[in-house]
């Protein structure tokens, strides 16, 4: 797998991370802020990760493998879309990195997205990164 680019972004949530946690594995959490996506998965190490969903009127099924996993701080998966029209193989696979630690009273989720094609590849990823980011806090803070 190549690196490519890298997004990274991060929010500051008035919550104590096993909030945070629960928001980031919790099917029914995370399909309020992830576009509507349904996630199956079993949060164990080298497990499937499984986001289905529709998309700008086109259903998907994105995929990935628990790469590492250590509540309520650190999560890293693979992570493939076939909307992306790439080839399903190693190489564009991208590593999502979700890392969760104490801010004060409030907690900061910090998100990396790593194995980017190009800038407009990386403009779209931060950009979904912002709104799930946002919408999560909401959800969170609310």
């Amino acid at each position: 797998m190549t690196e490519g680019h890298v997004a990274t972004k991060a929010v500051t949530i008035d919550a104590p991370p096993d909030r945070i946690w629960e928001a980031l594995t919790d099917p029914a959490q995370v399909s309020q802020y992830m576009f509507g996506a349904e996630i199956v998965t079993d949060w164990v190490r080298g497990g499937p990760i499984v986001f289905r969903g529709v998309w700008e009127g086109t259903p998907f099924e994105d995929k990935g493998t628990i790469l590492d996993i250590d509540p309520p701080v650190f999560l890293r998966t693979s992570y493939y879309s076939p909307l992306s029209g790439k080839p399903d193989t190693p190489e564009n696979y991208a590593i999502v990195t979700y890392r969760v630690s104490r801010d004060g009273k409030a907690s900061r989720l910090t998100v990396t997205q790593s194995n980017i094609a190009g800038a407009e590849e990386l403009a779209q990823t931060e950009s979904n990164w912002d709104t799930v980011l946002a919408t999560m806090r909401a959800m969170i803070e609310s």
